[in-house]
């Protein structure tokens, strides 16, 4: 395996885990505590059953991601899409904190020669590299789907993670403007 691709690739994945949590964060802190627990139908999530979902994966996929299968006997799935009435903002938020933190405990210190390393995920062989790939996706989707709740609970009050509706042209031009070498958005 080329090691500078290698290591590109891992440092590009983190990255990517960042900037996903990063863009959900934006997005969770536009809400008003209760819409945190808001659904749109019966069959729908709530932003705090994604987030706990998340978290649990989390914590199931990364606690000894190199030497124990990926869904821990421990856990109970099933739970995370349950919320107690007495659940907080808070106490999803501080889940959420540890879940992420479970997940960067177990990436930042891979190396290039991790990602051949073979993971079982539900009893189902992966080399670390389709590990890190699966739970990217993964987590790219509940993120579109938090941002999305979002967006539709704050309504005209959004504030956009991105360019802005009826904007790109301008955005475009402050692109354009920036000196050669330094750091775009």
């Amino acid at each position: 395996m080329n090691e500078s691709l290698a290591q590109h690739y891992l440092d590009d994945s983190c990255a990517s885990f960042r900037s996903y949590k990063k863009l959900a964060d934006k997005a969770l802190d536009q809400l008003q505590d209760h819409e945190y627990f808001l659904t749109l139908d019966a069959e729908s999530n709530s932003i705090a059953v994604i987030m706990k979902h998340m978290a649990g994966n989390m914590f199931s996929r990364w606690t000894d991601f190199l030497t124990t299968d990926g869904e821990k006997p421990n856990r109970q799935r099933d739970m995370e899409f349950v919320i107690e009435p007495n659940t907080t903002k808070d106490e999803i938020r501080a889940y959420w904190e540890r879940g992420w933190q479970c997940l960067y405990d177990a990436i930042e210190p891979l190396r290039p020669v991790d990602l051949e390393t073979t993971v079982m995920i539900r009893a189902e062989a992966h080399s670390v590299l389709q590990a890190l790939q699966r739970q990217l996706m993964h987590y790219a989707m509940h993120i579109g789907q938090i941002v999305f709740l979002a967006k539709h609970f704050r309504s005209h009050e959004w504030k956009s993670l991105s360019i802005p509706r009826n904007r790109s042209a301008e955005f475009n031009s402050y692109l354009a403007s920036k000196p050669e070498g330094e750091t775009k958005v």
